[in-house]
């Protein structure tokens, strides 16, 4: 199995308060909502600097691995100075932004893309998280609980710092879309999913099988790795319909809020070219009601009649966009 260092991770977890517990719904998507197996020993470090393509920076799995310290930043030409929240944090519990949400704002599939969301919506979302209104449906994963606590303890501030500094930066996205009847058989490593040792494959079904293409480049933090999301074969299609038309009542025509071209509108967020295992969690989070705070009540109904279906549907078809 694939080797994750996360001993920052663990030792992060037992220190903080845990998130309310939420009684994840019999149709959670496990596969959407990676979980760590227990007992999985970090790399150890054995001093050599470590680099990644098209990058002079070099950094070791120590560098890399603190998530309390400076945030390794591969491709410093391609955003502008970042705050001291978003580039160091501030000890010993707001974590710099930018170790999970990258330097570029790009994001990864176990956390979201904050490229371009405007500072008003990135501010009502900390404040979501900040009072309880963004658990999430799976309890036990650290992505989401870290996010709590950094909400919890970041001032006014330095919110409105990192709310500025992403809002300035431009959107994009390293996932390719794939449609396909069989997957390679996967396991969780880094909170997320990566092909199984062992290789092999199984069957597609009704669900978005979302890994890096380069796993080492993903533990290095590299915000240009690339993924690969694989996707029933005819969702692409079927999403596109219930984006453009609601599905003969089923939903409301997503262009209404998010945009002619889904790439967001005034305050409302872009979905456009997001991860799809993030954009599903969100659909499921809204459904099961652990999503809630600012404008999310206006969700509820529009997700309150969608199936598991149409959800992998909607999700590929808004991945597959440019952003």
């Amino acid at each position: 199995m694939p080797k994750f260092n996360i001993a920052s991770y663990t030792a992060i977890f037992v220190a903080i308060v845990a998130p309310t517990v939420i009684a994840p719904s019999a149709e959670l998507p496990a596969w959407a909502y990676p979980v760590n197996p227990k007992g999985v020993a970090p790399i150890a470090d054995d001093g050599s600097a470590k680099r990644v393509p098209n990058s002079a920076a070099a950094f070791t799995r120590t560098q890399i691995a603190a998530i309390g310290g400076e945030v390794p930043d591969w491709h410093p030409d391609e955003h502008p100075p970042m705050p001291a929240i978003v580039a160091r944090g501030r000890a010993p519990l707001v974590y710099a932004c930018g170790y999970c949400h990258l330097p570029t704002g790009a994001g990864r599939p176990e956390n979201t893309s904050l490229a371009g969301l405007t500072s008003t919506y990135i501010k009502q979302q900390m404040l979501a998280f900040r009072n309880g209104d963004r658990p999430g449906s799976e309890p036990l994963r650290l992505p989401q609980t870290l996010m709590i606590a950094v909400a919890k303890e970041a001032t006014e501030t330095e919110i409105a710092e990192a709310a500025a500094y992403f809002a300035s930066l431009k959107p994009v996205s390293f996932v390719r879309v794939v449609e396909t009847s069989s997957v390679p058989k996967t396991v969780v490593a880094g909170w997320t999913l990566t092909t199984a040792p062992g290789g092999g494959s199984e069957p597609m079904g009704c669900r978005i099988i979302e890994m890096p293409e380069d796993f080492e480049r993903f533990e290095l933090r590299d915000s240009r790795t690339p993924y690969v999301a694989y996707v029933p074969i005819g969702s692409i299609a079927r999403g596109a319909e219930l984006i453009a038309t609601g599905g003969k009542g089923k939903t409301v025509q997503c262009v209404a809020c998010h945009g002619p071209e889904l790439k967001g509108l005034a305050d409302v967020p872009r979905l456009a070219g997001r991860s799809p295992s993030y954009l599903i969690r969100q659909l499921y989070d809204l459904r099961n009601g652990t999503r809630k705070g600012g404008t999310s009540a206006l969700m509820k109904p529009v997700v309150a009649h969608l199936t598991d279906e149409d959800m992998v549907a909607l999700a590929a078809c808004l991945a597959s966009r440019e952003p």
